[in-house]
């Protein structure tokens, strides 16, 4: 799981950003052209715009400054298709992506496959200077992570469409965790070191390696079970403000919330739609869809907690992690020592390191090669959209 896409030979890296770019376009061929343009909310953006900002990374930030004589394919995509980035310049808002009607589907592909074209000619015409070799990995690992997004924003437009269609028959959500009794590991009392050490890639805000101090303490050996978080459900969890911080509290109460997203009562059966359809819930998988709110407020009627993410990455070697992304207690914040880049790659994380929370680990949706124990996800507290779970800790 430790694998990520590191800097190796302009051949081999030729070989990555093909098996990376292809695996975008898989996740999107069970789809109807109708599908790719969607958005029901404001943090989902429909399958072609990932596609097309993708695209736009490798054109604006490879091909345009370092190919010779390079022709943008279509000088408006920068508006359309940057994201957040400042430094390049306007962008269409980010709730605006579903009223993009155009580009189609079919020139998104076109445009694609014309960047692939010059990226591989770019490619082939020797060695790179070292920080265009970095910057190319950062594209790939950048397109892995909106592999991610991409699975995630297609499961809540699907699964927000009435007819509840599956996105494959095959696909799966985890394996059950039936008759994996739950204990907690001890950790003793310390000091560790945490954060990224090594010659592969990671991104910068898992960068400035430290020592940190830690209390003992121990970690739950799996993630809570939907069985589990339904007890939760049946013991009134959703209408005891106790377990609830205020915010989540509050958000109870505008958001009506009484499960995890996705999850239904139909003909007094507890069902769940998952990527192949609407199921009736597995009781002995783990829970999944849960924000913050909910992960700590479960915590709370355990009369346990989160881990922090330094705890997490300690114990990391002695625990199963992958199906779901775990929610920690610890609020996005810098490492000691951190510093933004300059220019538009320093817009890449440290902006974003107010009012999220981190998660640790990854999901079933991660792609290939891209997880790690020191990497640090993040996401604002109420959001339940990706594959997130809960690992208790005391």
């Amino acid at each position: 799981m430790e694998e990520t896409i590191f800097k190796t030979s302009t051949q081999t890296l030729l070989q990555q950003y093909a098996t990376v770019r292809r695996y975008s376009e898989s996740i999107c061929e069970p789809l109807e052209v109708e599908d790719y343009v969607v958005q029901p909310v404001a943090h989902v953006s429909p399958p072609k715009w990932h596609l097309g900002h993708t695209t736009w990374f490798f054109e604006t930030f490879i091909l345009v400054p370092h190919a010779r004589g390079y022709q943008a394919f279509d000088p408006q995509y920068n508006y359309v298709f940057n994201s957040y980035y400042e430094t390049v310049g306007a962008r269409v808002v980010r709730t605006d992506r579903g009223n993009l009607s155009r580009p189609s589907v079919a020139d998104i592909y076109r445009y694609r496959a014309y960047v692939d074209e010059q990226m591989e000619v770019f490619l082939r015409q020797g060695i790179l200077q070292e920080d265009v070799a970095e910057l190319i990995v950062l594209g790939l690992n950048h397109e892995q992570q909106h592999q991610e997004l991409l699975l995630t924003d297609i499961k809540y437009i699907l699964g927000h469409n009435p007819l509840f269609p599956r996105y494959k028959i095959d696909s799966e959500e985890g394996e059950a965790i039936i008759g994996k009794a739950l204990t907690m590991l001890p950790v003793p009392e310390g000091t560790y070191e945490i954060g990224y050490q090594g010659d592969g890639f990671c991104y910068d805000n898992e960068l400035g390696r430290h020592t940190t101090y830690l209390h003992e303490f121990a970690i739950a050996s799996r993630l809570v079970t939907n069985g589990e978080y339904l007890d939760f459900i049946a013991d009134g969890g959703y209408q005891d403000f106790r377990h609830w911080h205020a915010e989540g509290w509050d958000w109870v109460r505008a958001q009506q919330a009484r499960a995890p997203l996705y999850w239904h009562i139909m003909d007094g059966e507890h069902m769940y739609y998952t990527l192949h359809g609407l199921q009736q819930i597995d009781l002995g998988a783990a829970v999944c869809h849960v924000n913050f709110y909910e992960a700590a407020a479960y915590a709370a009627w355990k009369g346990l907690r989160l881990p922090t993410e330094a705890e997490w990455e300690v114990a990391a070697d002695q625990l199963e992690w992958g199906q779901r992304w775990e929610w920690t207690g610890s609020a996005y914040l810098p490492y000691p020592g951190f510093q933004k880049a300059e220019g538009a790659v320093g817009e890449y994380n440290g902006k974003f390191m107010v009012n999220q929370m981190v998660l640790r680990g990854a999901s079933i949706a991660t792609s290939p090669g891209h997880s790690r124990p020191t990497y640090r996800n993040f996401f604002h507290a109420e959001h339940q959209w990706q594959f997130t779970g809960i690992r208790l800790c005391k």
